[in-house]
């Protein structure tokens, strides 16, 4: 079987972030699943042309490639002010019709809500742009206590995140099988 191509995307450009460490670990869990291939998205990469707000920036060329390759997506988000990050916003509205019939899943961090918040606002962003969201996520709360110095996340983290694979796993399969045979198309003829 062909390994299905999974974009792991960033959610903070922030300096200092903690987004590094819940990549990391999420990177780690997935790699450990066989039937992934993993590319990795950071809006810093990116920043400065996704500010300019031009799409047809060079520089951004390679961000729709990698969404519009991707089988499927895990966004690792932190929670800012009870939403997500505006450069992840910049990510999302760069590209268009990438994201369409394509599965999301999410990894949260925070405070006491562990960024569920921030996953919320996302789900119905990316029902607007026609891709479907996994219902099971993987949330940290007070994350700073699970990722300080060599810190790993509990042995529950670890149950969830593979639960939430297994989900994106089938979604991503059968998408990709459903836009082989039927191109998704925005609006019917």
């Amino acid at each position: 079987m062909q390994k299905l191509k999974l974009a792991l995307i960033y959610g903070s450009v922030r300096e200092g972030r903690l987004c590094d460490k819940v990549v990391e670990w999420a990177k780690s869990e997935i790699e450990s699943d066989p039937a992934f291939e993993v590319s990795v998205i950071d809006p810093r990469t990116f920043y400065q042309p996704l500010v300019s707000g031009s799409a047809n920036h060079p520089a951004l060329h390679p961000l729709f490639e990698l969404i519009g390759e991707a089988d499927g997506f895990l966004v690792v988000t932190p929670e800012y002010n009870h939403s997500y990050p505006a450069a992840l916003k910049l990510v999302i509205d760069a590209v268009k019709e990438q994201w369409q019939a394509k599965p999301v899943a999410f990894v949260s961090y925070g405070g006491v809500s562990g960024g569920l918040r921030a996953v919320e606002h996302l789900r119905q962003v990316f029902a607007e742009l026609h891709a479907v969201s996994v219902r099971e996520t993987v949330s940290f709360s007070n994350v700073w206590e699970q990722f300080s110095g060599n810190a790993k996340p509990v042995a529950s983290a670890s149950r969830s995140i593979a639960r939430m694979l297994a989900r994106l796993k089938w979604w991503a399969s059968a998408l990709r099988t459903a836009r082989a045979a039927t191109p998704f198309m925005e609006s019917p003829a």
